[in-house]
């Protein structure tokens, strides 16, 4: 199935954020040490063009790292001008930021409406202010009530970023975070785990004994929580889990934490197999016939799990089960089609978590 959104990408890393978060290191996140400056947009537009499909549609120019909101107005407005003349010219079709909660007020959204931003996504982390404040973060909850508000009122669409594992939280504040992130409506949402990266002050609290990140099993077993939750709610998880990088991906900068490349998709085997089981209680089927299982081809690999430890949890939760995968291109995305003795049905696995 052909890719249908793209993203261009500007990584302005803590431009405009008087903030020291203390799971925050952008320059290594990100693997770049300086920022990207306004003569640099619509060049790299015109270089990852070049490399997108003959007709390419749905591409969005998106500011992220630091406080876009928070930079000097004339260097907002530096970028906002490239950006903008992109999409007047139809280059692009969307432009997208990411900010914090209280760098956005009326004025700030009568700048963006000029020049003709789509999406606002903002960094909540947490919904607890006793977690906002032990990372520092300079905002409380109500500072992301009233920023969404605004947002949704002002016709943006409206993301809300959310991270598990941040001191002085636990499952519990993290499903309540959740909760009240359902309440605010956004389009989309991304789920963090906390990360232990070189260079934060999450390091040294590491180092010194005062912080233990979560282990990789309870990590997925929260987001794959949070994320059931969304899910019933119609928000779209754009991403869970950090973006890799090459030097995320060696290990250099990621010192502890439940770091993998594959996060997302340690969740999304989760959640997949507990419709699949869910499906297989309800319907009776017998776990010693032979069940033929039908997916998407995009979803082959996250039905199977890495090195098909997915199909292995299967088994240990239906023993004798004889199952076969098969793919079918004529299947959805998130539909599977089961097939046993002479009968034969199908079910979105989206809409069997929707149901709780």
């Amino acid at each position: 199935m052909s890719k249908t959104h793209f993203i261009i990408p500007f990584f302005i890393p803590h431009v405009g954020c008087p903030y020291s978060c203390i799971f925050c290191n952008q320059n290594r996140i990100t693997g770049r040490e300086s920022s990207v400056s306004p003569e640099e947009i619509l060049p790299t537009i015109e270089q990852y063009l070049a490399t997108f499909p003959p007709g390419t549609k749905g591409v969005e120019v998106a500011f992220f790292g630091g406080s876009f909101t928070g930079i000097p107005i004339r260097l907002q407005n530096a970028f906002l001008e490239k950006a903008y003349y992109a999409k007047k010219n139809g280059l692009i079709e969307g432009i997208r930021m990411s900010t914090r909660p209280d760098y956005i007020d009326q004025t700030i959204l009568n700048r963006l409406k000029k020049y003709r931003v789509d999406t606002i996504e903002l960094g909540v982390q947490s919904m607890s202010d006793h977690v906002l404040d032990n990372s520092c973060r300079g905002h409380t909850s109500e500072d992301v009530i009233r920023a969404s508000k605004l947002i949704r009122e002002n016709k943006f669409t409206l993301g809300l970023q959310m991270m598990i594992g941040l001191p002085g939280s636990d499952r519990d504040t993290e499903i309540e975070t959740a909760r009240q992130i359902c309440r605010l409506k956004p389009t989309m949402v991304r789920i963090y785990p906390a990360l232990v990266i070189r260079g934060t002050t999450l390091e040294v609290m590491y180092s010194q004994g005062q912080y233990k990140p979560p282990d990789l099993e309870n990590a997925v077993q929260t987001c794959a929580v949070i994320a059931e939750m969304f899910i019933r709610e119609n928000i779209n998880i754009i991403r869970i889990g950090l973006q890799p990088t090459y030097l995320i991906n060696t290990g250099k900068e990621v010192v502890a934490g439940p770091f993998h490349p594959s996060f997302r998709q340690l969740v999304d085997s989760l959640l997949l197999r507990k419709s699949l089981k869910k499906v297989l209680d309800q319907r009776g089927i017998d776990p010693k016939i032979r069940v033929v299982i039908e997916v998407n081809p995009s979803m082959l690999s996250t039905l199977q799990g890495i090195r098909k430890n997915s199909v292995a949890k299967l088994r240990e939760e239906f023993p004798g089960i004889e199952e076969r995968i098969a793919q079918n291109k004529c299947l959805g995305k998130t539909v599977i089609k089961f097939w046993y003795n002479d009968s034969c049905f199908e079910i979105d696995y989206n809409q069997v978590l929707s149901k709780g």
